[in-house]
């Protein structure tokens, strides 16, 4: 399913929620606050039908802190994937985290 997704796969979504499971029965609430495209591309799928690097911000609580792994991640349009995550920091709001896909 990963090797599907694009930056129009989760550009209408910013500012919903995902559901983040560190455990089968524990479920956290991020918010997606960025999509961006990496290297200059315009989104969809590379020259050579390769996607289009981009990264995924999500913002989360300040606590608990979710360490850098991969984890369970639902959202109500999309559906279920495993995603790997890295904390990038806090802003004013929470913790901010990471995921790239190349």
């Amino acid at each position: 399913m990963l090797e599907q997704f694009t930056s129009e796969t989760f550009a209408p979504h910013l500012g919903e929620p995902f559901r983040v499971s560190p455990e089968p029965s524990t479920a956290i609430e991020v918010t997606l606050i960025d999509v961006t495209v990496l290297g200059g591309g315009s989104g969809g799928s590379g020259a050579a039908g390769g996607r289009v690097p981009f990264s995924l911000v999500f913002r989360g609580p300040l606590q608990p802190v979710l360490p850098q792994r991969t984890y369970r991640v639902e959202h109500d349009g999309i559906g279920e994937f495993d995603l790997f995550l890295v904390p990038i920091g806090l802003d004013a709001e929470g913790m901010r985290y990471e995921a790239v896909f190349t």
